[in-house]
């Protein structure tokens, strides 16, 4: 029987996903959805949020609190596993305003949720 693309795929992500630990926690997301109040990208309040990886996790990025963003699911699905901000200059966002607010919300989320002394906090 032949396995489908899509399927292939879904396998590699499984792995990628195992290899690397992935610790952002529910209040942690929750935190980051109100810091942004809406899509991180196109500021989109009307619809779900999705968590989207600045750094993708197939260029070694993983879920933790300074690489998740909310995203909506047409920012997320578009930006696929680009490069931030080539993405944005494509899509006619605003990649100054964004990176500006990434670094701010980083500083209030590195204030909320400090890391442990030994830990690896990864917030830009």
């Amino acid at each position: 029987m032949a396995i489908s693309r899509k399927s292939r795929y879904a396998r590699r992500r499984k792995r990628r996903m195992d290899l690397v630990e992935h610790d952002l926690t529910a209040p942690q997301w929750t935190a980051l959805q109100e810091a942004w109040n809406g899509c991180a990208y196109c500021g989109a309040q009307d619809q779900p949020l999705q968590r989207d990886c600045v750094l993708p996790i197939s260029r070694g990025g993983r879920y933790t609190l300074g690489n998740i963003v909310p995203a909506c699911a047409s920012c997320n699905s578009s930006k696929c596993n680009g490069e931030v901000t080539a993405w944005m200059r494509r899509k006619g966002h605003d990649e100054e305003a964004f990176l500006l607010r990434l670094h701010e919300i980083g500083a209030a989320m590195r204030a909320l949720f400090p890391s442990p002394p030994d830990g690896d906090s990864r917030i830009p």
